[in-house]
């Protein structure tokens, strides 16, 4: 996989570089390495905030957020300006987290008894004892798709019609997993 994405350099892009992003973008859809590095660098941590915001998980945040900028790279010929690169590459990184999603339900659904709250833990969720809870751990709490949807729709600033759209679901059913992860964050602080 690493053969496909250009080697990051170890050096950091100058923060006053006189390119425009779109000029980037250009550079970089002709071939242009050093173009997609910069454009890697602006959008990195981004790209892997909202991966682990959507994973729980460093791990799979940092898979997901190589994975997104390998299919940026491999994709880059397609993107017609449209939006703004940073939506386009953002819609990546959720596409990649949703494919992830749909292939841990599918595990889930063979492995794990059809108990449903059993089937609604977030792996790796359970937070020590005594520790102060905050959003963001309330947030790793919540079951997958509920806190997929909570992420995608109140950090994110997608809709519903999107979201059901990118989870293969009924627009109502986004808004049953909103109203069911607020509910649960709610309970969760009060306590």
């Amino acid at each position: 996989m690493e053969e496909t994405l250009p080697r990051m350099a170890s050096t950091c892009a100058s923060a006053d570089a006189p390119d425009a992003p779109d000029d980037l973008v250009q550079r970089a859809i002709r071939g242009d390495v050093t173009a997609f590095e910069t454009l890697y660098r602006l959008h990195v941590g981004h790209v892997y905030g909202l991966s682990l915001r959507l994973s729980g998980d460093t791990h799979s945040a940092e898979e997901c957020t190589q994975e997104t900028f390998v299919r940026a790279w491999q994709c880059l010929g397609r993107f017609r300006g449209e939006a703004a690169f940073g939506s386009w590459l953002y819609r990546i990184a959720v596409n990649v987290m949703l494919n992830r999603y749909r292939r841990e339900v599918r595990r889930t659904l063979l492995l794990v008894s059809t108990d449903t709250e059993e089937m609604e833990r977030v792996p790796g969720g359970n937070a020590p004892l005594g520790l102060a809870l905050d959003l963001e751990q309330a947030i790793l709490e919540l079951p997958l798709a509920a806190r997929m949807v909570f992420v995608l729709h109140e950090i994110e600033g997608y809709g519903h019609p999107e979201i059901a759209s990118l989870m293969h679901c009924a627009t109502g059913t986004s808004k049953a997993h909103l109203h069911r992860a607020r509910r649960r964050l709610q309970a969760r602080l009060r306590s």
